[in-house]
């Protein structure tokens, strides 16, 4: 599986992301996951502290530890919880951004932390301080490098240009295409990368298209009613030309040059095995590519733009 850079970093990470939110709790199943990930050449897991109050983190660690080498390892920070009454609190100050990412560390059984994500924002955050605390802990080697997950364009703006990110992590799709507007520009053009989420859009540009927009789309999604979302979902599927839904989807959004890799979460082996069985070692012909921005809306954010 091809590799790209993160950011300005030395990291290079797969095109494909495990996204390990779903893995569950049973250990077991979720080495099965992780091991058939790996095995299909994903080199990069994306997890977060507050995942299971820190149990994702813990069972991750132990899973990883004797090939901590061969993988990067993503997580997030900024939700101040508590494992015992399993609630938190936004927290982006720098006193808990260091703390969270020693504790981290304590629960992934390793001394450092690839790619360290601040886990949301919004401009009454006090952002010098939070990059004060990544730029610490990358000086102190304890991350390699640093970033956000967010979909505000007016956080995304701010980091980038009051710090030295590597990467933003946001949800970007077909059907959600509001990243295209401005953001992913930027990104491009400060040598940022973009690290998708959401690349099926909750299953709706998946093979199971139909049966996902039926069961989970009853009062749409973005600018899109039920309806809308099945006739351009069966657009979709007709201009794909037998290509499958997946892989069409995923494909549509490493075109952009400002996309590194795309995120997926997995709760199966199964899910893993079908989600890496994309070709994606050729881009979209140059006409379908346009079809397909033809045929889906072009939304913006209508939020926190300044």
């Amino acid at each position: 599986m091809k590799r790209n850079q993160l950011g300005k970093s030395d990291i290079y990470v797969s095109e494909l992301t495990l996204g390990c939110m779903s893995l569950g709790q049973d250990k077991n199943k979720a080495k099965e996951i992780i091991d058939t990930a790996l095995a299909q050449g994903i080199n990069h897991l994306d997890t977060a502290d507050l995942y299971d109050f820190g149990l994702n983190e813990e069972i991750i660690g132990e899973i990883i530890k004797d090939r901590r080498q061969d993988i990067i390892l993503t997580t997030k920070a900024g939700n101040h919880f508590s494992k015992e009454t399993k609630d938190w609190f936004w927290d982006p100050s720098k006193g808990y951004i260091v703390q969270a990412a020693k504790e981290s560390l304590k629960r992934l059984q390793t001394d450092y932390i690839d790619f360290f994500m601040l886990h949301g924002g919004t401009l009454d955050d006090p952002i010098e301080e939070t990059i004060e605390a990544m730029e610490e802990l990358k000086q102190d080697g304890l991350i390699r490098a640093y970033g956000i997950s967010s979909i505000r364009p007016n956080v995304i703006d701010t980091f980038i240009n009051k710090s030295s990110i590597d990467g933003v992590m946001l949800q970007y799709n077909l059907l959600d295409r509001r990243p295209e507007e401005n953001v992913l520009k930027q990104l491009e053009s400060n040598q940022i990368s973009a690290i998708v989420r959401g690349p099926l859009a909750k299953g709706m540009l998946s093979t199971y298209y139909k049966e996902n927009i039926t069961k989970k789309a009853a009062k749409g999604f973005l600018d899109y009613n039920q309806t809308e979302l099945l006739e351009t979902a069966e657009a979709i599927a007709e201009l794909a030309g037998g290509m499958p839904m997946n892989e069409l989807a995923l494909k549509y959004v490493l075109q952009h040059p400002a996309v590194t890799t795309i995120t997926f979460g997995a709760s199966t082996k199964e899910q893993v095995m079908e989600n890496t069985a994309a070709d994606l070692t050729a881009d979209l012909p140059e006409d379908l590519y346009v079809k397909l921005k033809e045929h889906t809306k072009r939304n913006i954010y209508e939020q926190h733009r300044v």
